[in-house]
């Protein structure tokens, strides 16, 4: 059942799912909480799930002005507080691990174990770290809905899609030319100057080894700037990892949240 939490200006949508240790969850750029429909039942049976729609996303209303990451960070907050949590584990996906990053340094008392999926340094914009692979997105996005197909073979092996043919449509879907997608890539393609070192939570990095939206060396390079971080790579598994395999990628945050670094994630590799 969806719930609205008042977050500051915003009324925000989420769906809370389980029993145990509050788990926040944090969607990708074009996406919503849905995105995580097919993980949560792996992980509502060990933690209170809290999936939600940011702003300009699914079925959060807000001013239309764009959001920043700092004010993202805020909403994400507010949430927790007006749920009634104090602390929680964040995972957040895509571009939902820069406002987890955002979350973790501006409001270090919201988090407790971090989880950064298929994302990338909060100071530095993809389009920076990864020129020739942002000007193919940017195009193929322009392009929609005719570039649908073409745009779903990036976020997704060729294999995956002859198995899940649906997904192929979650981009004809989207409508470059409304309002709120406007304002929602200007968030995306916001960046935050603040360190890395500042991240004292414990942090998971997941990647997929055949992700073309974010390669998994710009994830694993938050390794080299946050302290305590450990790097988990999928084997075969594109960009929407939540999407493709939610199996494996639910037991590797598992694993990793119950503390226990050193256990094997089926399927999971060290890079």
């Amino acid at each position: 059942m969806t719930s609205y939490i008042a977050t500051g200006d915003a009324m925000t949508a989420c769906t809370v799912t389980g029993d145990g240790p509050p788990l926040l969850l944090m969607h990708g750029a074009e996406a919503s909480r849905q995105m995580f429909d097919d993980i949560t039942p792996y992980l509502a049976s060990h933690y209170t799930v809290i999936a939600y729609d940011q702003r300009d996303c699914g079925e959060t209303t807000s001013p239309l002005v764009p959001a920043t990451l700092a004010q993202l960070a805020l909403d994400a907050r507010a949430l927790l507080a007006g749920l009634g949590i104090g602390r929680a584990h964040v995972f957040g996906s895509s571009f939902g691990g820069r406002v987890a990053q955002a979350l973790a340094i501006a409001h270090p008392e919201c988090v407790d174990r971090l989880v950064l999926g298929s994302t990338w340094a909060l100071p530095d914009s993809l389009a920076a770290l990864d020129p020739e692979g942002s000007r193919l997105i940017q195009e193929l996005r322009l392009g929609l809905p005719d570039s649908a197909q073409e745009l779903a073979r990036l976020f997704f092996p060729e294999v995956f899609l002859v198995q899940r043919p649906a997904l192929r449509d979650i981009f004809a879907r989207v409508q470059p030319g409304s309002k709120r997608a406007e304002l929602r890539s200007v968030a995306v393609a916001g960046t935050l100057d603040v360190p890395l070192s500042a991240i004292q939570a414990p942090t998971l990095l997941l990647a997929g080894d055949s992700d073309q939206v974010v390669p998994a060396r710009l994830t694993f390079d938050l390794a080299n700037q946050i302290v305590d971080s450990r790097p988990v790579l999928l084997p075969g598994v594109g960009h929407a990892t939540c999407l493709q395999a939610p199996a494996e990628v639910a037991q590797a945050v598992i694993v990793f949240l119950e503390g226990h670094p050193e256990s094997p994630c089926q399927g999971a590799t060290q890079p």
